[in-house]
């Protein structure tokens, strides 16, 4: 940064206080950002936009009330030029399309360490979007699966898992879904493919590049 120009402003968004005062240290920490406001509510950071005026701002995906990704769209709605970095523990593809659609410039794992989130807002600055390895990976790999799939993302999501081993429990689990809903996802696929079991479902779905 050219001695004598402004900081980049950021505004955090984070109902975990420990997490958000993590992210504030290291931020204020960095010689060329500023933390101007840090909030618990999505809400919040809304209604104080025209007063914080943020470049930046660090988004959680789960938080009380307003979900992350409907702040995201709303944020853009009212100012387009905002830079959101997403920093969420979900790692799950329709949750991650969901906030890149929305109009996140980026999205980080939580479990990134301080100087990848730090080298992300530098990047951003640059005009670059920031990603986790993994999830740079999951956006690639979208690439190359057959796009006329006449499975939903969720069932591709829930088929990749069953490939992976996963049992039902876990993928409820890890989707914050019943088992139910799983097994009614899991029946669907079965008719569109036009198979009776998990494994033909598998192979097919694996031959056509599917999942």
């Amino acid at each position: 940064m050219h001695i004598g120009q402004t900081k980049t402003r950021v505004v955090i968004v984070e109902d975990n206080e420990i997490v958000r005062d993590g992210f504030s240290f290291l931020v204020s920490s960095h010689p060329d950002f500023v933390v101007i406001n840090s909030y618990t509510h999505a809400e919040d950071a809304i209604k104080n936009l025209n007063d914080d005026q943020p470049t930046i701002m660090l988004m959680d995906i789960n938080l009380p009330g307003m979900s992350g990704l409907k702040a995201i769209s709303e944020i853009k709605r009212l100012r387009a030029t905002i830079q959101i970095l997403v920093i969420s523990i979900h790692e799950e593809s329709e949750v991650v399309f969901e906030a890149l659609c929305a109009g996140a410039v980026g999205y980080l794992t939580k479990a990134s360490n301080y100087e990848r989130i730090a080298t992300a807002l530098e990047e951003i600055v640059q005009g670059g979007s920031p990603m986790s390895s993994q999830i740079a990976r999951m956006v690639v790999s979208s690439f190359t699966k057959n796009q006329r799939s006449p499975l939903s993302a969720r069932e591709t999501e829930i088929l990749s898992a069953l490939s992976a081993g996963k049992s039902y429990s876990r993928i409820a689990e890890e989707l914050f879904l019943s088992k139910f809903t799983i097994r009614t996802h899991i029946r669907n696929i079965y008719a569109k493919l036009e198979v009776n079991s998990k494994a033909d479902a598998i192979a097919l779905a694996k031959s056509e590049k599917m999942i």
